[in-house]
């Protein structure tokens, strides 16, 4: 079987999403889930209240300012 990169982000992070089609986005990291496929998908919500979903490897954790 081969390993799969699933990201470092988990439920309740603030992330910056850094390849994919919603590059350039952040958020909170919701709904961290593990597809039968073995990769990891999860839920952003930006500030604005926005959600949308990405491979959780597009995404790096980032510290909130403060």
């Amino acid at each position: 079987m081969r390993l799969v990169d699933n990201g470092a982000v988990e439920n309740g992070d603030h992330c910056e999403v850094i390849a994919g089609t919603h590059k350039g986005k952040a958020g909170g990291v919701q709904d961290w889930k593990l597809s039968k496929t073995g990769h990891a998908t999860i839920t952003v919500r930006q500030a604005n209240g926005e959600r949308f979903k990405t491979l959780a490897r597009n995404a790096v954790r980032i510290e909130k300012a403060g």
